[in-house]
């Protein structure tokens, strides 16, 4: 196989020069100019462990759990990370996240997870969506009757 070379070059707005494109060190500080991938993961993350921590408490049969091993018994990507797992009534969704974030998920552990399903993050955003869809609906049945 062919190996290919990328070159990319920015236009420097001040002076009008074409300089080349310096490559982060590393993903986190990508940005689309506002938030960094870091930024955006870490909002991801306080948004989930805030999530499951109140469905945790309010919704008990959701099977809301995080686990240091997978189904099959194996550590989550070899140890350092956990699993976050909920049987939403629309479907399974699940996040990983690094060690250092275990204390923030103040939900039951469970010795493995739940089996993972196969769903992909398309399917767990569409599960998410419907799941919301789905309550608003009831809420608004509820307070239309009153």
């Amino acid at each position: 196989m062919e190996n290919k070379r990328i070159e990319l070059f920015v236009k420097n707005e001040k002076s009008g020069k074409v300089e080349d494109f310096q490559l982060h060190k590393s993903f986190d500080d990508i940005s689309d100019g506002y938030h960094t991938f870091k930024e955006l993961y870490d909002y991801r993350m306080i948004y989930n462990a805030l999530w499951f921590n109140e469905l945790s408490k309010l919704r008990p049969l959701y099977d809301i759990h995080k686990s240091w091993c997978h189904a099959d018994g194996e550590k989550c990507f070899g140890g350092g990370w956990f699993i976050v797992m909920a049987e939403l009534p629309t479907g399974q969704i699940s996040n990983h996240y690094e060690e250092k974030y275990w204390d923030l998920f103040d939900i039951p552990e469970k010795e493995k997870s739940n089996e993972w399903d196969g769903h992909t993050p398309q399917q767990a955003y569409d599960r998410m969506i419907n799941y919301i869809q789905n309550k608003l609906l009831k809420y608004e049945k509820i307070t239309s009757n009153k």
